[in-house]
Order: C-alpha cells, then sequence, then structure tokens
C-alpha cells in the first residue's frame, strides 16, 4: 500500500483554521448550521473519495464508525440528559457559596461531563450573584474549572479522554490523573477564594444589601435524570470490549459491536420522554448545539484521517520524545484548535514511536505519555474561548445575564496566561 502524502493533511488544517478564525471574523455566516455543514461538506467529500480511491476506506471506516458514532451518541446522551435538570434558587453570593459552587463543577465535570456540568451550573451561578457588580472573575474561573480542568477523571469528562478510551485507554485509567486533578483544582479554588474575597469588598453597599435581603431557596427539577447519567457512566465503563470481547470483533453482529451506543440512544428517548417539555423549554433546551458539534466532527474525523496516518508514519522526525514535549504541543494546539482531534494527533504520533505495544503500555503507548497527552488537551483547553466547546457557550450565557466578559485576546491577556499557565506549568513540573 503507498504511503500516505503530505499534502493529505491539507483538508485537516483548514478545516481546524476555518473553526478558529471563522468565528472570529465571519461570525454571522458560521453561526448558520447549514453554513457549517456547507463547509464541512466541501472538505470532508473530497477527502472521503480521495481516501477510498487510495485504498485506505478501512482508515476511514475506523474513523467514521469506530470513533465518529460512538463519540457523537455519548455528547448527545449527556447533552439531552444534562438539559433535563433545572437548578433554581437564589441564595447569599458570598465568596464561600461561590466556590463551593466551582469546587462542585470541578467534580461533577468528570462524571457528567465538562458541556454538562457547565450548563447547569452556570445559570444558577449567575442567578445567584445577580446582585454583585463584580463578578466577571466568577465566570472566567467558572470557565477554567467547570468547562475544563475538572473533566480529567473518566472518559465522560472531555471529549479527547473519550476518544483516548475508544483507542484502547480502560476507563479507571484516568483515575490515575487524581493527583494532577486534585493539585490543580485546588491551587485554583484557592486563587479563586481569595480573589473574590478582595472583590467583594469592593461591591457598594447596595449590592450588598440586595444580596443579602432578596433570597429564593434552591429547588432541583428532573432529578429524574440524575438515574440516567449513572447509567451512562456504568454503560462507559462495562460495555467495551474489555469486558465484552465480542465488540471489538469486526465479524460481530451490528447489535453486539454498538451495544453501549444502543443502550446509551435508549437512556435518550427515556430523558427525552419523561422530563417535562416545559422545564427543558425553561432551561432554554434546544438541539441546535449539538447539530452543530455533529456537523463540524464528521468533517473533522474524515479529514483527520489521513493526517493521522501520516503523523504515525513520520513521528519519529518530529523530535517528540518526552512527557513534557507531548504535554506543551498537545496543550498548544488544544489552546487554539479543538484539543479532541488535538489529543488524537498526539496519541498517532506516540504510536508511531512505538509501533509495538509493550507489556505495561496503555493505548498502546506508554503511560506517561497518554498522561501528558490527556492532561495537556483537557487543561489547555482553558487558555482561550475556542479551546473548548463549552467556553463559548458559557460566555454568551454570562453576557445574556449582563456580565461583561472580556474579549477574545483580553481573556488570554488578563486571565488565562497570568493566572491559568503558571498553574499548569507548575503541575507539569512536579507530575510530568
Amino acid at each position: 500500500m503507498q504511503p500516505i502524502e503530505a499534502w493529505t493533511m491539507i483538508p485537516f488544517g483548514i478545516m481546524l483554521l476555518m473553526i478558529a478564525v471563522l468565528p472570529l471574523i465571519a461570525g454571522k455566516f458560521w453561526e448558520s448550521n447549514r453554513n457549517k455543514l456547507l463547509c464541512t461538506l466541501i472538505l470532508a467529500v473530497p477527502t472521503a473519495i480521495y481516501l477510498i480511491c487510495a485504498g485506505f476506506g478501512h482508515e476511514l471506516s475506523h474513523q467514521v464508525l469506530g470513533d465518529y458514532i460512538p463519540f457523537i451518541i455519548l455528547l448527545l446522551a449527556l447533552f439531552v440528559v444534562t438539559g433535563g435538570i433545572m437548578i433554581k434558587g437564589d441564595i447569599e453570593a458570598s465568596p464561600l457559596t461561590n466556590a463551593l459552587i466551582l469546587g462542585l463543577g470541578f467534580i461533577l465535570a468528570s462524571f457528567m461531563g465538562t458541556t454538562g456540568a457547565a450548563m447547569l451550573l452556570i445559570r444558577p451561578l449567575l442567578e445567584i450573584n445577580k446582585q454583585r457588580t463584580h463578578k466577571t472573575h466568577t465566570v472566567l474561573f467558572f470557565i477554567a474549572m467547570v468547562a475544563n480542568a475538572g473533566g480529567v477523571l473518566t472518559p465522560l469528562g472531555d471529549p479527547p479522554l473519550f476518544l483516548l478510551y475508544l483507542r484502547g485507554a480502560p476507563f479507571i485509567w484516568f483515575s490515575e490523573l487524581l493527583p494532577e486533578w486534585l493539585f490543580t483544582g485546588a491551587i485554583l479554588l484557592v486563587i479563586y477564594a481569595i480573589w473574590d474575597s478582595i472583590m467583594i469588598k469592593k461591591e457598594p453597599l447596595r449590592a450588598r444589601k440586595a444580596d443579602l435581603i432578596e433570597h429564593s431557596p434552591i429547588r432541583i427539577k428532573g432529578r429524574f435524570n440524575f438515574a440516567l447519567i449513572i447509567v451512562i457512566l456504568l454503560s462507559v465503563i462495562f460495555l467495551n470490549q474489555q469486558y465484552i470481547p465480542a465488540m471489538g470483533r469486526t465479524d460481530s453482529f451490528f447489535l453486539v459491536r454498538y451495544l453501549r451506543e444502543i443502550v446509551l440512544c435508549g437512556v435518550i428517548f427515556l430523558s427525552l420522554h419523561f422530563t417535562p417539555q416545559q422545564l427543558r423549554k425553561a432551561n432554554k433546551f434546544s438541539f441546535e448545539p449539538i447539530l452543530e458539534v455533529a456537523i463540524i466532527f464528521i468533517g473533522i474525523f474524515v479529514t483527520m484521517t489521513p493526517a493521522l496516518m501520516f503523523l504515525r508514519e513520520h513521528a519519529g522526525s518530529l523530535g517528540l520524545t518526552k512527557p513534557w514535549q507531548f504535554y506543551y504541543s498537545t496543550g498548544m494546539l488544544s489552546s487554539f484548535l479543538d484539543n479532541s482531534p488535538t489529543a488524537v494527533a498526539f496519541h498517532s504520533v506516540a504510536t508511531g514511536l512505538y509501533p509495538t505495544s509493550l507489556p505495561g503500555f496503555v493505548a498502546g503507548i506508554p503511560p506517561t505519555l497518554l498522561k501528558a497527552i490527556s492532561l495537556g488537551a483537557v487543561f489547555f483547553g482553558a487558555m482561550t474561548y475556542i479551546g473548548n466547546g463549552p467556553n463559548f457557550m458559557v460566555k454568551a450565557i454570562a453576557e445574556q445575564y449582563g456580565v461583561k466578559m472580556p474579549g477574545f485576546f483580553g481573556y488570554i491577556g488578563k486571565f488565562s496566561l497570568i493566572v491559568l499557565l503558571p498553574v499548569f506549568i507548575l503541575t507539569q513540573i512536579i507530575f510530568l
């Protein structure tokens, strides 16, 4: 079979640049899912035709059937289920209250996904802080902790980890990232608590009085969906080829190979059927965001196929061998491109360095490299608004509530470079 040519990576590069740049320079055009689909098809269809004609159809099939379908169904299940839970109420917006919400979101992110945890808690957090005038910093730390760094402990936490799980990393392996998760979360929470304690003293007396007077009890609706989150968690843990070997065989019956996805589709149906529609309406739930993800990622998965093949074949010439190199390389690209394809790309580089899986390897590579790739992809997704999907969603919701959020470069210069990057560097120095 002929080697893959370097030029075949061009559609993938264009796809990633399009995702990063078009929201900034052509926002109205990019808002339309129809326009996203058109751009995706222009890049994905020729790539797919080339791969099939060049004899790489099996690689394309693996990307679409083995990765994309499980990936998008899991995201859909988490999206639908968390969209059926609503938390309402208004209590005192003290530094302790806000820190507890951030800490809770940080924990939940690993078990219901960064997107799910962010969408569940951002509105209650803003509602609790509505009387305060200084709350931008609270949203920024929420993006860093809940929408990104908290999702390290399980494949449910962040899409790049689920893709690494599909490539052979056991579900329980990600729990080995607990020390890094605890350290990073604790440092960020302490910094936030100090920052918020300073900012609350700058609040006008009128705002502080209003915050103390205007209260309503915390209420949770759609509790049934919490049980469905447990079903999703158990499905990902136990419905895989580790426990059911037939799921990993290409000659297995369709219902066996996609047993996990079938169960998740059942979860989606149950959530939609039993959650009152007025609750979803109050939550401003719609399928537009997940449709956007499905459109963009089919383009990513198709155009990524030749890029992954090329990286595997030329891994030795890239000069990446040490964990810290993989950590910062993955992190740098995850900051400005989507962190899911970035993690997969560097996993391919690592597998290219080790064509034969040795005892102790995880997902075909040394565990230290897998740890570096996982942490770099998840943590550094918080460095910009475009590093991870929930970032822009949280920003948009905060602005709907009247919070003045910094622009793209303001976020980087005033927050991520001076707060997040030092914490991430310290994490690397200590643990990698």
